[in-house]
């Protein structure tokens, strides 16, 4: 994603290309998600800029727009892919295009502005991924920061370092208790900060991205506070050329994930990846050290603890949900066989009987109320249904009533019934 030091360079190219030239025409496709998510739409955006002059182009954090001789002025978000684009000058990319790429109209367009006067230039907005937008704000050029959705972003680490204090920075990091990274990532909180920038941040700060954000020192967040305006200024002087960076910054390496001589840096030290606030991250180990409480990190007694109570709760657990399938679904004992009433071997004795009105004509009497889960029992089949002390289940099962899971005279089962009424079968 474009982050404050690519915004930082497609302001740089529309301040040469585009600021003091009159928009001649606007060709602009209608994208529910470029402009419907925000409000606008292409035929609004086409009217709004078509004739009007560029009087400047400014940036804060991830946003960048234009001012125009007059209201609306169109304010842009690059999302994940999203780009600007200019006719007579490939340089505007912080890579070397492909040659696929040097076609124009470009691929991806989502609109081109067709500038007046000499040289010939038209300026394109790509996004191949959709998920850049571009709205207009309808207020003077100088409210711009005071709408929304530039009010609602925190200050930008460049051009608002009389905001972005160590004072303020303490005070923003002791509020919250969220990892670092995670801190940095929204912009809410920060303008412009973006994976990689917080990535080179932490590793320059000697800090681990996973800290819990109120555990830093004085100390730490001076360091803190210092890095960020380093990395974000360096990075914004250059334009976002990698090149053009320090030699012994993180993200000249943090590319080489899964290469051959990728995950270390000149000097042996290892990169490892982990994920913080959704994103991967590098981290270098053996410089960025855990002084305090990380995310994830808990008490070897209340892991202890944890795992006990786990081991015991499970079984329970299952156990009742078991007992509450057997007494909610199938029937209910009346009668319980213990020491003192089981019958000697060889005597027939029936634990469980079947509530069958049909059966005699007369309806079987009613039995103990036995304690069940606190779920709402579902209506079933008014059928009778049986089960047998010694773990064969007959009866209902899947809400299908089978007569021959029992022999109907000892309400045994099949298997095991040795009546006359079974030997006449």
């Amino acid at each position: 994603m474009p982050e404050i030091a690519e915004v930082a360079r497609i302001v740089h190219y529309l301040k040469q290309h585009l600021v003091g030239r009159t928009i001649a025409s606007v060709r602009a496709e209608e994208d529910d998600l470029l402009f419907g998510k925000v409000g606008t739409s292409a035929s609004a955006f086409k009217t709004a800029m078509t004739g009007k002059k560029v009087l400047d182009a400014r940036q804060q954090g991830k946003y960048f727009w234009l001012i125009m001789d007059s209201k609306p002025h169109p304010l842009m978000h690059l999302g994940m892919t999203g780009w600007i684009k200019f006719s007579n000058d490939n340089t505007s990319a912080y890579y070397r295009p492909k040659k696929e790429e040097t076609d124009w109209p470009p691929r991806f367009s989502k609109f081109v502005l067709d500038l007046k006067g000499d040289p010939k230039c038209e300026v394109a907005f790509v996004d191949p991924r959709r998920l850049g937008r571009c709205r207009l704000i309808d207020v003077e050029a100088d409210e711009m920061r005071k709408t929304s959705p530039l009010k609602e972003n925190g200050p930008d680490p460049v051009i608002d370092k009389e905001i972005f204090t160590v004072e303020w920075l303490t005070e923003l990091l002791r509020r919250k208790r969220v990892p670092v990274k995670a801190l940095l990532l929204d912009q809410a909180n920060i303008s412009g900060i973006g994976n990689w920038v917080a990535d080179e941040t932490m590793y320059q700060a000697k800090l681990h991205p996973e800290q819990y954000s109120n555990t830093f020192s004085d100390e730490q967040i001076k360091r803190l506070h210092d890095a960020i305006v380093y990395v974000c200024g360096t990075a914004v002087d250059a334009l976002a050329e990698a090149d053009k960076f320090p030699k012994d910054w993180l993200m000249k390496y943090r590319w080489d994930k899964g290469k051959k001589n990728g995950g270390k840096l000149p000097n042996g030290a290892k990169i490892t990846f982990l994920t913080v606030g959704g994103r991967t991250s590098a981290v270098v180990p053996s410089v960025q050290k855990k002084t305090a409480a990380v995310a994830g990190d808990v008490s070897e007694s209340a892991a202890e603890a944890s795992e006990v109570g786990e081991a015991e709760a499970k079984p329970k657990k299952k156990s009742a949900k078991r007992k509450s399938k057997a007494t909610d679904e199938h029937v209910e004992p009346v009668e319980t066989t213990t020491a003192a009433n089981r019958p000697r071997r060889g005597r027939k004795q029936v634990d469980y009987e079947v509530k069958d009105e049909s059966s005699d004509g007369e309806e079987a009497p009613a039995p103990k109320k036995q304690k069940t889960s606190s779920t709402p029992r579902k209506a079933t089949s008014k059928k009778p249904a049986l089960k047998k002390t010694n773990g064969a289940v007959k009866g209902i099962r899947g809400g299908t009533w089978r007569r021959d899971w029992a022999c109907p005279s000892c309400f045994k089962a099949q298997e095991i019934c040795q009546c006359s009424f079974q030997e006449g079968r």
